[in-house]
């Protein structure tokens, strides 16, 4: 899992250069439109740029949505069709910039990040919008149609987005991207109760493994939520003519969303950095119960190697010297000597349970 994944140009190129960087997997490039007024809706898949000017002349809002691999010519004849600053272009062919806003001349510009879980691990998916009086492009280089259900809700005539303006539209989109948080995180929340299950019963290598893969994969998701917060809240702050008053209300709602995902992101940063340090202390503990037993084990030997040393010395073995040992010709000198050593081990069990040393 790349945490960090941005693509730079050489150094010493020129701001707002355009470099071809398809990626391996990348989809075909795909134009959506969708034209709209309260009372009229149109939808269309034009196959060229050039065929996208006739909606700059109409009164009605327009959702141009390009969906997949952007090629630099493309952007280009986009940038020049609409006025799009070519820095901001250059943005959005580099793909994994920061979640960030600019304000050009009768344009706005937002960059919004989604995170994304699947078999791959967690990895995040840049959404590029461009905000003017009448219209919002957005770009995305996905795995999936994101925005299926808005295009739902406007061709049914559902909700507000069609008797509003584009800055409404665009508000939407936004808190569609922000939403995608809710299920990824929800995984998120399984996978560690059932990692917190795993520690307490059988804790193995494979489980710090996880551990480590978990903190990684949460500070992907801060990376790419906490700035999106500070969007929104620009959104809603600074004065833009291309925002109405009335829409900067639901993005205060946006708002709340997006401080939920962060409340819930450092909920889970501090209970993985919680069961890391319960899955640590149980090595430990574990560590120390073996050592407690061996050094049972070793003091129980110890006063018996004492005696198996003192009577393996043998002094005086078959001689009359006062100085034998008179416990070597004894009948019953073998098993009594088992005895004692048996009796002494045992006590010193009973005593080690005593004190509750083992």
């Amino acid at each position: 899992m790349a945490i960090f994944t941005k693509r730079y140009h050489a150094p010493g190129t020129s701001p707002g250069t355009l470099v071809e960087r398809e990626p391996e997997t990348a989809k075909p490039l795909s134009i959506h439109v969708v034209d709209y007024t309260d009372s009229e809706f149109a939808e269309s898949r034009p196959g060229a740029v050039s065929e996208l000017a006739v909606y700059l002349e109409k009164p009605s809002t327009t959702w141009i949505h390009f969906d997949g691999y952007c090629p630099p010519d493309v952007l280009q004849q986009m940038g020049a069709l609409y006025g799009l600053h070519s820095l901001a272009l250059e943005d959005v062919m580099n793909t994994g910039q920061r979640p960030k806003i600019e304000s050009y001349d009768n344009e706005l510009f937002v960059i919004l990040s989604r995170p994304l879980l699947d078999d791959n691990g967690m990895h995040s998916e840049q959404l590029s919008f461009f905000l003017g009086h009448n219209y919002v492009l957005s770009f995305y280089n996905g795995t999936s149609d994101l925005f299926v259900n808005v295009r739902k809700r406007l061709q049914d005539h559902i909700g507000k987005i069609r008797s509003r303006k584009a800055d409404y539209l665009l508000y939407t989109l936004m808190d569609t991207v922000v939403d995608e948080a809710f299920p990824v995180l929800e995984s998120y929340g399984e996978f560690i109760e059932a990692l917190d299950e795993e520690l307490l019963e059988k804790p193995t290598k494979s489980t710090l493994h996880k551990i480590h893969g978990a903190r990684r994969e949460l500070l992907l998701i801060r990376r790419v939520l906490w700035p999106q917060r500070e969007i929104i809240n620009t959104l809603i702050r600074d004065e833009d003519n291309l925002l109405e008053e009335t829409t900067k209300l639901f993005f205060r709602d946006c708002y709340d969303h997006t401080i939920q995902t962060m409340e819930v992101v450092e909920i889970y940063r501090e209970v993985i950095s919680n069961i890391l340090e319960v899955y640590l202390s149980t090595l430990s503990h574990r560590a120390n119960e073996i050592m407690r037993v061996l050094t049972v084990i070793a003091t129980i030997f110890i006063p018996l190697t004492f005696i198996a040393g003192v009577y393996g010395m043998n002094f005086g073995n078959k001689s009359n010297s006062p100085w034998a040992m008179p416990e070597l010709n004894w009948y019953y000198g073998y098993p009594v000597l088992w005895l004692i050593m048996l009796g002494v081990a045992a006590g010193m069990l009973y005593y080690f349970r005593r004190k509750q040393w083992f």
